[in-house]
């Protein structure tokens, strides 16, 4: 099972005095030298934290892979095209949210979805659709032609319950029956992620902020090897 390292929140910690520091390159290096199997990041339409600069740079020196999250955006979409990471997560926007509330409601921008991923897959990139954890969700996800589905396990996270887990179970298959790879991730830190590991289908998971926030304590690159750790043992 993949880790995805996000590194949005060392841009966020940039941003909010205007400097050119901490840079989210050196967070990504180092995280890559402590085992992290890809970086993510989200542009979003207010540049809040992660910015053009950012992803041109990721580009060039990510040698594990670069996945960048984004809305339905058509400039962003446009300069992602241009730049060409590995894989491109779409997930949905609002300007006042704090942090990605939820998964994509497909049934509603299904026209959208399609043209995007239609776009971002002939310019050679993957594509990743971040969804509830719901078979039907995924069948859609599929029939949209995407290359895998990242099942949002916010929820689960908040508030674990035996339900709401055994449907991150039931949407995983429908993905690998399907031919989907089965990501995951929101909300994941040291003390659940061990649970979602159990779902040996799943193949990667992006966990962002809780690995930030520890780096802050130990250093980013034992926040990342502590995680890795936990991910390969399970517990």
């Amino acid at each position: 099972m993949r880790l995805g390292v996000n590194i949005d929140h060392v841009a966020t910690i940039r941003e909010t005095r205007g400097t050119s520091y901490p840079d989210p390159i050196e967070a990504a290096l180092l995280a890559e030298s402590a085992g992290a199997d890809g970086i993510t990041c989200h542009i979003r339409v207010d540049r809040r934290h992660i910015k053009e600069r950012d992803i041109k740079i990721l580009r060039e020196v990510v040698k594990t892979h670069l996945n960048v999250e984004c809305s339905l955006n058509k400039e962003i979409g446009a300069f992602l095209k241009t730049v060409k990471p590995d894989w491109v997560c779409i997930v949905p926007e609002r300007s006042e949210e704090i942090t990605t509330e939820g998964g994509l409601d497909l049934m509603k921008v299904s026209e959208e979805v399609d043209n995007a991923t239609r776009e971002f897959k002939s310019s050679g990139i993957k594509v990743t659709l971040f969804i509830e954890p719901d078979s039907k969700a995924v069948e859609l996800s599929s029939k949209l032609g995407a290359d895998a589905v990242e099942l949002n396990t916010g929820s689960w996270c908040e508030n674990p319950t035996l339900n709401k887990f055994r449907k991150i179970e039931e949407a995983t298959q429908v993905g690998i029956t399907l031919g989907l790879e089965v990501h995951a991730g929101h909300g994941l830190n040291l003390q659940n992620v061990g649970y979602i590991v159990e779902i040996e289908e799943i193949s990667e998971l992006n966990i962002g902020h809780s690995i930030i926030a520890r780096s802050l304590m130990v250093g980013i690159e034992r926040a990342v090897s502590e995680m890795k750790e936990r991910i390969l043992l399970g517990v």
